[in-house]
């Protein structure tokens, strides 16, 4: 007969977590400064600029 393996308790890694966290606080940091509008505008006038407009 085979010996049964006593199972471990899975470890949970904190690592990926932490980095989502500190990645959401960056990402609302950003949103509440106004930085989407920001790079948009610049998106929008590399553009025109790109087809001789601005």
């Amino acid at each position: 007969m085979k010996k049964k393996k006593k199972s471990q308790p899975s470890k949970i890694r904190k690592a990926p977590f932490v980095a989502i966290f500190v990645f959401l606080v960056l990402g609302a940091v950003g949103i509440s400064l106004g930085e989407p509008s920001r790079v948009l505008e610049q998106a929008k006038q590399i553009c025109l600029s790109c087809i001789g407009i601005g």
